[in-house]
């Protein structure tokens, strides 16, 4: 077991306004988390400092044992895998899906002169099939549906063997089918024991995927609750985070919420 993310009181203050507020929060290796909150609630900025994007106002974040602000991020952002909505809208339409994938190699979206070997490829192809893509290996990003694009993301975050995988609402805008097969995906992909940490943010608890460990409920930039799933993912909580009253339902792993 290695921890892979230490927060020591990280508060992020924008326009006098605090985004974050004294959070403290600390990831291990073989963890699965699970941030959960409303919106404007941080969640997204958390992310955001996790994956070396921004520096804390006050406070100190450990990322795979570097701490931001005595670091080279530059050195640091490709050990950590990061798909998020943001990073698709870099991704050319025009751009070969295998390419998009293999792009990760030289953190680069859209594919140039650069040189990639034969390895690069294999795995790109590799990683296309676990994520059930390898049909669509050469058609256009701009093409796909928002479900397959989802995927792609995901399969381009995971190319380099991160040692982190950030998530930012990977299931947000899917239909009912597209969700669920995205989330069995995950779920595979979170009980692999050869798997990175996971660290996947969320709006809504029948997102969370069989095989998550962990969850953060944040609320006005502080934590409300933070633990292992089973213990920290209650209707209180829920209720507190959200300012309702929350009926909470778990059924085979997986979670329903509803206000009453």
């Amino acid at each position: 077991m290695v921890n892979v993310l230490h927060f020591t009181d990280v508060s992020v203050v924008r326009g006098g306004t605090a985004i974050l507020d004294s959070v403290n929060w600390s990831v291990d290796d073989d963890q699965r988390w699970v941030i959960l909150g409303p919106n404007g609630a941080g969640k997204t900025t958390l992310l955001q400092i996790a994956a070396a994007f921004m520096h804390p106002s006050t406070g100190q974040a450990e990322v795979l044992d570097e701490t931001l602000g005595g670091t080279d991020v530059f050195e640091l952002r490709p050990r950590i895998g990061f798909a998020s909505t943001a990073m698709a809208r870099k991704v050319p339409g025009n751009e070969k899906i295998l390419d998009v994938v293999m792009t990760a190699a030289y953190s680069v979206t859209g594919r140039w002169n650069e040189e990639y070997e034969a390895i690069d490829e294999r795995r790109a192809q590799r990683v296309l099939q676990e994520w059930n893509l390898d049909h669509l290996a050469d058609r256009k990003f701009g093409t796909l549906s928002d479900g397959e694009q989802k995927r792609v993301q995901i399969a381009r975050s995971v190319m380099t063997d991160p040692e982190i995988l950030l998530l930012d609402e990977p299931a947000a805008s899917l239909d009912l089918g597209a969700r669920e097969s995205l989330l069995q995906l995950l779920s595979g992909f979170a009980q692999e024991p050869n798997s990175p940490a996971i660290i996947m943010v969320t709006h809504h608890v029948e997102e969370i995927p069989l095989g998550f460990t962990h969850v953060l409920l944040l609320s006005g930039g502080q934590v409300v609750s933070a633990g292992p799933i089973g213990e920290a993912l209650t209707a209180e909580a829920l209720s507190e985070t959200f300012g309702l009253h929350i009926e909470l339902t778990e059924t085979d792993g997986r979670y329903s919420a509803r206000a009453f």
